[in-house]
């Protein structure tokens, strides 16, 4: 007999008295199968991940949506209010845990469904440390690094971005070259931690077709993609 979704992601979904959630599932490990999206601000990796999303068979999970999605009035909501109201980092441990909980709320409506789609993570994680605590629930198939060298063509997006969206000191040049910095020195060191053999280099000095064109050429032929492929026909 198939084994159900809630069965193999006993610690990401609730215990209930009859699963919401069901349906044939491939074996992977018991963790939930995944692309990573690895860039520095303005190498396009929202765009990506939103175009990748709209596919059948994938899902992008933004972290920016984790924490738009979050309710306040929840436990778990007013420790991330704690820092956030302070514009406090939030503790590495708490974002997974909040990741993890919307994850969770996704499956549970139907909104993400793990058996049939691929995850794509974007924005998360964005240190190391994070990396080592998603590692309990997701297996990282493959990274897609944008690598953009030309640090003013990634600032002249930011800003064109910034100011598109009416958000105007994120155009100011302190604060882009802050995040640029950040990315360097934080989230980078990514690239190290998973290795040669999982991650791509993708140049994201190309438009925006480019770019999916050379990533979708790529993730095509990946195993996790041709079993997916065959779940879902």
């Amino acid at each position: 007999m198939p084994q159900s979704v809630a069965d193999k992601y006993q610690d990401l979904l609730p215990r209930v008295g009859c699963s919401c959630i069901s349906g044939p599932f491939m074996k992977f490990d018991d963790k939930l199968p995944a692309l990573l999206l690895l860039g520095a601000p303005g190498a396009g990796k929202g765009t990506l991940g939103k175009t990748l999303g709209a596919i059948p068979g994938f899902f992008h999970c933004a972290c920016g949506d984790v924490f738009r999605s979050l309710d306040t009035r929840t436990p778990l909501g007013q420790e991330f209010v704690k820092y956030s109201s302070k514009g406090e980092l939030v503790p590495d441990e708490l974002t997974v845990k909040l990741w993890k909980t919307q994850m969770h709320n996704w499956a549970e409506t139907h909104t993400y469904k793990p058996d049939i789609e691929i995850l794509i993570l974007d924005g998360i994680p964005r240190n190391v440390r994070q990396a080592e605590l998603l590692s309990e629930h997701v297996a990282i198939q493959q990274v897609y690094h944008l690598s953009c060298p030309n640090r003013e063509e990634l600032a002249r997006r930011m800003r064109k971005r910034a100011l598109k969206e009416n958000r105007y000191d994120d155009a100011n040049d302190e604060v882009i070259n802050h995040r640029i910095k950040t990315y360097e020195e934080e989230t980078k060191p990514i690239i190290d931690y998973y290795g040669p053999s999982q991650v791509t280099d993708i140049n994201a000095s190309n438009t925006p077709v480019k770019v999916l064109y050379d990533v979708v050429g790529h993730l095509l032929n990946l195993d996790i993609y041709k079993k997916m492929s065959t779940v879902q026909s």
